[in-house]
């Protein structure tokens, strides 16, 4: 039979077939993934294809392949920093939501989830959530982020998840997909999922005031079922994100804006840094691209180690 992964619980995966049919189902053996060094061979989206067994007059699955991923995401493991978690797998839209305050998301932290994100062909939506309590200095710089990003082609909204305000808007985007929140702890995941499917009642919490983080509330990614037509991921909160396996010389790649103006350098392998006549800081410098994009990039670049690796970053 084969099924779609909703749900990990230790050892035992909560399987849906096509025919809504729910069993609970283990692993018999080991997988090998190929390149990917994870602590959990079986993500959340994954679609599977598992045996019946009786289990004391219980129907219970034994999943026999894993079948091929079109995309997934990862993040650094908890407990092993050498090793990534895959947090979901088959993601049609991925929707990152950013907070000016209560938490702050920074632009670095928005670049790095989107090369992520494009490297590994994941449409991303940005979600500007939290609108309606902004004061007039924070609403200038939702502005300003948000022409840097739809500048370069990326699709924004304004929303706030607690008011009800644009959700219609996120609706249209997600019918018939698999979509995932992405985001730090406290700018409103869950929050929103409630307000898009209030009978799901996903636990929400405070902003910590010492530290202007969302206190954790999801531990696990979970696939959910929404009333018009369309599923979502949930997933834990994440204060950083990294960069996976990433050559230096491949990173400009995922910039577009850089990778649009590639064949406009002196050299053909620019790496938009100390070259001369490079078009990507000369744009820079007219305020053709944004500021703190290219310092972002540099600043990826800097880093120490040979390749930037998922491993850079500090996660929850």
């Amino acid at each position: 039979m084969r099924g779609l992964v909703y749900k990990s619980t230790g050892s035992w995966y909560s399987v849906k077939t096509l025919t809504d049919q729910q069993f609970d189902c283990r692993i018999k053996g080991k997988f090998r993934l190929d390149d990917i060094k994870s602590t959990n061979p079986i993500a959340v989206g994954d679609y599977v294809e598992f045996e019946i067994e009786k289990n004391n007059d219980i129907e219970t699955g034994i999943i026999t392949k894993i079948c091929n991923r079109k995309n997934y995401i990862l993040r650094k493991s908890v407990n092993l920093s050498k090793q990534t978690h895959i947090l979901a797998s088959n993601i049609d839209t991925l929707f990152l939501i950013i907070t000016i305050s209560s938490p702050t998301t920074s632009t670095n932290f928005i670049d790095r989830f989107l090369l992520t994100s494009n490297a590994f062909s994941i449409n991303t939506v940005l979600l500007f959530n939290k609108i309606d309590s902004y004061d007039e200095s924070e609403t200038k710089i939702l502005d300003h982020i948000i022409k840097i990003y739809s500048n370069i082609g990326y699709k924004c909204l304004k929303i706030s998840a607690k008011n009800n305000i644009n959700l219609n808007n996120v609706k249209e985007l997600m019918l018939d997909k698999v979509s995932m929140f992405g985001g730090h702890s406290g700018v409103g995941k869950s929050t929103l999922i409630n307000s898009l499917q209030p009978k799901l009642q996903l636990k929400t919490n405070s902003i910590s005031i010492q530290h202007s983080q969302g206190q954790h509330t999801t531990t696990n990614a979970e696939l959910f079922d929404l009333d018009f037509n369309a599923k979502i991921i949930d997933t834990p909160g994440i204060r950083g994100f990294g960069i996976v396996d990433f050559s230096k010389k491949d990173i400009k790649n995922y910039f577009p804006e850089f990778y649009n103006l590639r064949n406009q350098c002196k050299f053909n392998d620019c790496m938009h840094f100390k070259e001369p006549k490079c078009m990507v800081k000369d744009s820079v410098d007219k305020g053709l691209i944004a500021k703190s994009r290219y310092d972002n990039y540099i600043q990826m670049l800097e880093d120490d180690n040979q390749s930037y690796r998922i491993d850079n970053f500090e996660s929850i």
